[in-house]
């Protein structure tokens, strides 16, 4: 049994590739837990599909796709807003149209590069974290690092702005600034993922762990502590499954995911359907 779990850590990629995923697990769950209270899932569904012309247009140019990535989700963060103030349009229809309109963007764009350019859409849409090299990994704790000392500062202000959003304002809280710092990280967050899982699976890592930890717990910290620790989980039994069964990495993370929340779903000693009696 050791030996199995041992197996994978012989070679290099399988190393970086675990290394990679605990980290995005962590990093997802934690910025998640803010998405999840506040109702907001439907923002890094946006912001996530959003990024993939910055990845095409950043190939074109021969430039860091992640950079153009994340200045495309940063521009889609922009519209919506510009949307949502200068119009009646309301916030969610103004995600749907950003949302749709900057993907089928990015794969028009994609599109025309492979008729001159071997370039897999694939890798893109659904991650490919075996390819995972050690620069990549720098750049992702970096990331994840620079995320939570973020998180971690405002936690007041967030916890505050979350829940009391005008008592926030009432008190002097820059709630534009504080909206659009936690863009950037959404948008960071979702650039660090796209490795892993890609930008069609990386709203499923985003909200799963935490929508599992907020049927388990009451308080944002704990949100994100429990969605963390779901996170690295599914991100560790992933790569396991991925490793011998020969499955898709990101799916199989996301698979995982998944399954923690449906025992949540069923079992869980608050909200669960199904009542277990040393549960009282």
């Amino acid at each position: 049994m050791l030996s199995n779990l041992l197996e994978p850590l012989k070679y290099g990629f399988m190393q970086r590739s675990l290394i990679v995923a605990i980290l995005v697990g962590i990093l997802c769950a934690v910025v998640g837990s803010y998405l999840m209270v506040r109702k907001l899932a439907l923002l890094g569904d946006a912001i996530s599909h959003s990024v993939l012309p910055g990845l095409a247009i950043a190939f074109l140019l021969g430039g860091n796709i992640f950079i153009g990535a994340f200045i495309a989700g940063v521009i889609s963060t922009l519209v919506i807003t510009w949307i949502e103030t200068r119009s009646p349009i309301k916030e969610d229809a103004a995600m749907g149209i950003v949302l749709s309109a900057f993907f089928a963007l990015g794969v028009i764009l994609i599109t025309v590069i492979q008729k001159t350019n071997k370039i897999d859409l694939n890798h893109f849409l659904f991650g490919n974290i075996l390819s995972v090299t050690p620069p990549e990994v720098r750049d992702t704790a970096i990331i994840t690092l620079f995320v939570l000392i973020v998180v971690f500062a405002i936690y007041k202000e967030l916890l505050f702005y979350t829940f009391d959003p005008v008592g926030a304002q009432a008190a002097g809280i820059n709630v534009n600034y504080l909206n659009f710092g936690l863009m950037l990280l959404i948008a960071l967050t979702i650039v660090a993922s796209m490795k892993v899982v890609g930008v069609i699976l990386v709203l499923s890592l985003l909200i799963t762990p935490s929508a599992t930890a907020y049927l388990l717990v009451n308080r944002l910290h704990q949100v994100m502590l429990t969605a963390a620790i779901i996170g690295i989980l599914s991100s560790i039994s992933g790569m396991y499954l991925s490793y011998f069964f020969n499955y898709p990495s990101g799916p199989a993370i996301v698979l995982v995911a998944s399954g923690f929340f449906i025992l949540a779903f069923l079992f869980s000693p608050r909200h669960g359907i199904i009542k277990l009696p040393f549960f009282g």
